[in-house]
Parts: C-alpha cells; sequence; structure tokens
C-alpha cells in the first residue's frame, strides 16, 4: 500500500526529497545561494572563529609529514558500515527465543491496527539519531587529529572543520530533531488509510485486497530510508574531509 505522492521538480539533498514526498509536498527552490543561506547560521562570533581559523599560519609539521594510508579510510568504512546495520536493523525479528512474544505482539497488531502508537517509533529514531551523532562525532574528530599531523593546508583545513562543527552543530541538531515529527503524519496517514480501505471493504460485504497491518511494513521501510538519507548528511563533512587528504 503505497500513498499517492505529487512530483517535485526539487532538486535538493535526498533526505529533503524524501520528506517531501512522504508529506505530500512541492517545495520550491530556494533562491538563495548556499553561501547567502549559511550565513544565516552564523553569528558574529562564529564568523571571527571562522575568519581566525582561515587567516592564521599553521605551525610547521616536525619530521617526516603523516601519511594515513587506508588506516582513516578503513575506520570510516567500519564506522558507516555499523551505523547502517543498525538502522536496517532496527526492526528486524526479536532472537527465536522472544519468537513467542513476538508472535503474539504481531497478533495482537494485526487485530488491532488503530492501538498501535507512534511512540515507540519516535523513541526509536531519536535513540539511532543520537547513535549516529555519537560516533560520527569521534569519527569526525579522529579524521581531524589525523589532518593536524600532516601538510599545513590540511592543519588549516581541520581547524576550519571544528569551527564549522561547533558553529554549525545546535543548528543541525535542531533540524534533524523535527524529521520524527514529519514522519509521525505519514504514520498516521498510512494508518488511516487502510482503516479506511478495510472498513469500506467491510461494508460493501466485498473481499479486501488490503493485508491488515501491511502499512506498518511501508511506515517501517520509509523510515528506514529517511534515516539512511539522514546518515548521508551526517557523513559530508567526514568525506569532505577525506577527499582533502586524497587530493594531497
Amino acid at each position: 500500500m503505497q500513498e499517492q505522492s505529487r512530483r517535485t521538480g526539487f532538486s535538493g539533498p535526498k533526505l529533503i526529497r524524501l520528506l517531501a514526498r512522504l508529506k505530500n509536498a512541492d517545495i520550491p527552490e530556494s533562491r538563495q545561494s548556499p553561501s547567502d543561506r549559511l550565513s544565516l547560521w552564523l553569528g558574529w562570533t562564529d564568523a571571527i572563529a571562522l575568519s581566525a581559523a582561515l587567516s592564521s599560519t599553521p605551525p610547521a609539521v616536525s619530521g617526516s609529514l603523516f601519511t594515513p594510508g587506508d588506516t582513516e579510510e578503513r575506520e570510516c568504512v567500519r564506522v558507516r558500515t555499523g551505523l547502517e546495520s543498525t538502522i536496517t536493523g532496527s526492526n528486524a525479528p526479536a532472537p527465536s527465543r522472544q519468537r513467542g512474544q513476538l508472535r503474539a505482539r504481531v497478533q495482537d497488531d494485526a487485530g488491532a491496527p488503530e492501538a498501535i502508537e507512534y511512540a515507540t517509533y519516535r523513541r526509536r529514531y531519536a535513540y539511532l539519531q543520537q547513535t549516529m551523532e555519537t560516533n560520527i562525532g569521534h569519527l569526525r574528530r579522529r579524521v581531524r587529529s589525523t589532518l593536524t599531523a600532516m601538510t599545513p593546508e590540511l592543519i588549516r583545513l581541520a581547524a576550519v572543520d571544528a569551527v564549522m562543527e561547533q558553529a554549525l552543530g545546535a543548528h543541525e541538531r535542531s533540524l534533524l530533531a523535527s524529521v520524527p515529527t514529519l514522519l509521525e503524519g505519514h504514520f498516521k496517514r498510512l494508518q488511516l488509510a487502510e482503516q479506511e480501505a478495510l472498513a469500506d471493504a467491510q461494508a460493501s460485504e466485498e473481499t479486501s485486497t488490503v493485508t491488515p497491518g501491511a502499512w506498518l511494513e511501508v511506515f517501517r521501510k520509509d523510515m528506514e530510508s529517511v534515516l539512511l538519507a539522514e546518515l548521508d548528511i551526517r557523513f559530508q563533512p567526514i568525506e569532505g574531509l577525506l577527499a582533502a587528504t586524497r587530493a594531497c
């Protein structure tokens, strides 16, 4: 069971396009340049710190320059793969030792779909967001630390990234924290659509083509897609740092 969504020409990040589709909304392209939009997030103290990081003269690196090789790349792959597995496994069936409890829960959900509450999925989403923020934050600091043992240009880049993380972190957390609220509307629309379809089939005494509880699996897949798209956004700064090390 899928909701019909209007087409949109919006070409922004995948996360925004997914949310627009699930919300069935058209999002116009911004007329501001990325730099203009970014400036709205930076206060005057942030601007001073950023200017200092850009204009500072990095200390000379003593001895031979450190070359990270594949170490940091492998660590990034390990962290990202682990987070992807956590996201995709968040809705996996319970272990066999809990199979009886799982069967009873599924039967209860299928028998009374209106009783399923969104609060469970809100908490799950918030937990996964916190897991991403913690793991990616540690990884980002590790990559920056690696850069400080390389060329002066990369030392400066590490300083700029530290300033940007501090300046934009609160805004990013605030915006991403609103995603579970947006998903709640999608959850309720899917739930209501199935209830109405089943009620119509019952009233007309026709065999319904809708499987009770199918809407919940649709929602889970959509939530998984949104989480993976959010993971892409959260990893962009690290990917930029790694790209700089490859270029140098």
